[in-house]
């Protein structure tokens, strides 16, 4: 088991475990905004080898399929055991929800983000990988099956990520200040962004084209920049 820094009591945070049998991919936090929450203590992550609770030599976490079929599935009682060790089967507080990554589950969303971080406050998240899992998990052991996309991917561990990332963000002190998360994308009606823009205000091409920085911009008139921002968030 990977851990971090563990969480002073006092501080508003949210916890996530995550099963994987890839737990060195999830080295990317470390380098990210959530890793320094994480030293922080804002959040705290657990990433937990899913090979940990197979019961033979071999370590073995999947098997074939009955009826047949192509690919291997993850096998029931490893990740049955899995959770009885983190305590949260088969009874778990009403704040912690266990998700399943999964091509076919519920679309995740900003209004899902919301629910979540507004409702509980520890995560458990298998990552998929295979072809699937035993359908046993999916009935007796997770409360969500969760997608990042129609599209398929290689396993769980990207959109882990991207669900432990997203909400993260919605811990203001995570992103170093309420303002930044008061004009997130998809807030206020779900507009889009408006444009922004940095230095140098006149860019000069190669080609001889100069791109400019709208001179609303420039002008220094809070209100008209402020106009001017709302007219241009889709």
């Amino acid at each position: 088991m990977l851990g971090w820094k563990k969480l002073n009591n006092s501080i508003r945070n949210m916890q996530f475990d995550i099963l994987t049998i890839f737990p060195e991919s999830f080295s990317y936090l470390r380098q990210s905004i959530i890793g320094k929450a994480a030293d922080q203590g804002l959040i705290n992550i657990k990433i937990h080898n899913l090979r940990d609770w197979a019961t033979d030599t071999h370590r073995t976490v999947d098997d074939k399929p009955f009826g047949g079929g192509a690919g291997m599935l993850f096998k029931v009682e490893v990740i049955y055991k899995a959770l009885k060790a983190l305590g949260v089967y088969p009874k778990r507080d009403p704040k912690t929800k266990v998700i399943l990554t999964l091509a076919s589950g519920e679309i995740w969303t900003q209004n899902l983000v919301k629910k979540f971080t507004q409702e509980f406050n520890r995560l458990v998240i298998i990552c998929g990988r295979y072809e699937g899992v035993d359908y046993r998990v999916n009935k007796h052991l997770i409360d969500y099956e969760i997608s990042i996309g129609e599209y398929i991917l290689s396993g769980g561990e990207l959109p882990a990520m991207a669900i432990l990332d997203s909400l993260s963000r919605q811990i203001p002190e995570v992103l170093g200040s309420e303002e930044s998360l008061k004009e997130e994308s998809f807030e206020e009606s779900m507009k889009k962004e408006y444009p922004q823009y940095t230095r140098p205000a006149q860019f000069l091409t190669e080609e001889g084209e100069s791109w400019d920085v709208p001179e609303v911009l420039l002008s220094g008139d809070h209100a008209k920049i402020t106009d001017w921002k709302k007219d241009n968030s889709i």
